[in-house]
């Protein structure tokens, strides 16, 4: 209940000038896409299977195994399938993956309610968390950018 690990993917398109994101529910704001490693220890699998999950895309390729990026997220208490779910930490693991832009995607409306390609700068003015952008996603976007 206090803290759990997490995976996210920063999935980029083929060029590396658009990322994927989605509309997350919770969260009420474009984010990354991820989920819960749930006792799962190979967390690169966790990650693809929540983006297939998350955005309809199967043409995903991490880029490499390697840790992209580690994060310590603190989560605000919430209700999730109608059941409080109490404030705690994702001690997160992010990929690199790349996918097919112009795939069909899909809404998981359980978890998001959009899913689209933005461009880096606009992947660090959509969403609507600042700490998020200002310690998360900037960071991604660099990071990224020196990878290819």
């Amino acid at each position: 209940r206090i803290a759990h690990f997490s995976t996210s993917l920063w999935t980029v398109n083929r060029e590396c000038t658009k990322t994927l994101m989605v509309y997350h529910n919770i969260y009420d704001s474009w984010s990354w896409i991820g989920g819960h490693a749930d006792g799962i220890e190979d967390l690169c699998s966790v990650a693809m299977r929540e983006l297939e999950e998350e955005t309809g895309v199967t043409s995903g390729v991490l880029m490499s195994r390697d840790i992209f990026s580690l994060e310590i997220l603190t989560v605000d208490g919430h209700v999730k399938r109608g059941h409080y779910v109490p404030g705690h930490l994702h001690m997160n693991v992010t990929y690199l993956a790349q996918a097919d832009e112009t795939e069909a995607l899909t809404v998981n409306r359980e978890e998001n309610q959009a899913v689209k390609w933005w461009t880096l700068q606009e992947a660090l003015q959509v969403p609507g968390e600042p700490w998020m952008v200002e310690r998360i996603y900037k960071k991604l976007v660099e990071k990224c950018r020196n990878f290819f």
